[in-house]
């Protein structure tokens, strides 16, 4: 995710980073020779070429643009659920662990335990929920946090966040029966668990639950063929000037569609994807710090401006 703040104007135009340029220049290219190559067989051969009004390229234009704006919108709102997902996720794992260092006694060893206990799992399904929605290995991550005998049982679970939930339920009932807690606060525990639970169904929604296939399709289609089409349309009115405008334009539409699908799969590690590493160490850090215990882990600093 970028960070950096906005270049001013004439940087702007040489600012590559997280700019989509890079997934779309061949495509720019190609309508860039396309437009040269109609250019030059026009004022080699005059009349020879077919071209056409520019009426029909500006209202198919219109629609096109129309299209793209409805899935970038699409896009976008995924892109913002994903991100209140995660801030959802954050108030809760503060919230349990300001809830277990208040409740729960730490005076005794088996309080103390089981502030630790919990504090760790709360933890560990943050960076599990990292992994599976990236689809990257977690053990390296989260083993540290879990108890040897659990991890067994853990490593051979479909749903590795799914199942430290059902660790952190199993820990609290037997905080209950140790009257660690009473049933009042283990209501109020619980219910911060469930929502953690929330966040999980609902960030495998959004991975398992892309935008429909044909609708992109449709969309692809259209705009190469509009750009591919386009310099016949400008060739009389523009002249020599065809390539420039038609990269300009093909730039404004391929970009666009790239940038919807870059943002319809938040989870990445596209530029301008979620920084869910970074989100993991900020509740790592909050949750270590609550607990009390030191060193807390350094926060992850931008590179080049740009946060994973």
């Amino acid at each position: 995710m970028i960070v950096r703040q906005k270049p001013h104007a004439l940087k702007l135009f040489f600012t590559l980073r997280g700019s989509i340029l890079r997934q779309i220049y061949k495509q720019l290219i190609v309508i860039a020779l396309l437009s040269s190559l109609v250019v030059a067989a026009q004022y080699a051969y005059p009349g020879k070429l077919p071209t056409y009004s520019p009426a029909p390229f500006t209202l198919l234009g219109v629609a096109l643009a129309l299209f793209l704006g409805f899935r970038n919108n699409a896009s976008y709102e995924r892109w913002w659920e994903a991100r209140r997902q995660w801030g959802q996720l954050s108030v809760d794992a503060r919230s349990l662990a300001r809830q277990v260092t208040s409740f729960i006694d730490e005076d005794s060893e088996a309080g103390r335990q089981t502030q630790q206990r919990l504090i760790y799992l709360t933890i560990a399904f943050g960076h599990a929920l990292r992994h599976q929605l990236r689809q990257t290995s977690p053990w390296e991550d989260i083993d540290r946090l879990v108890e040897p005998k659990q991890r067994t049982a853990l490593h051979k679970a479909q749903n590795p966040a799914g199942y430290l939930l059902q660790l952190m339920g199993r820990q609290i009932g037997c905080a209950r029966k140790a009257r660690l807690l009473s049933e009042f606060q283990v209501l109020n525990v619980d219910e911060r668990i469930t929502s953690m639970t929330g966040v999980l169904a609902a960030c495998e929604r959004i991975q398992n639950t892309p935008l429909p296939f044909a609708f992109s399709l449709l969309i692809h289609r259209t705009t190469y063929l509009y750009c591919f089409m386009l310099p016949f349309g400008l060739i009389t009115s523009m002249g020599a000037v065809t390539p420039l405008m038609c990269t300009v334009i093909a730039y404004s539409f391929f970009g666009l569609d790239a940038l919807s699908e870059e943002l319809e799969e938040p989870f990445g590690l596209a530029t301008n994807d979620l920084p869910l590493t970074t989100m993991c160490r900020a509740i790592e850090i909050n949750l270590l710090e609550a607990l009390g215990e030191t060193p807390l882990p350094a926060p992850i600093t931008p590179v080049n401006g740009c946060l994973q």
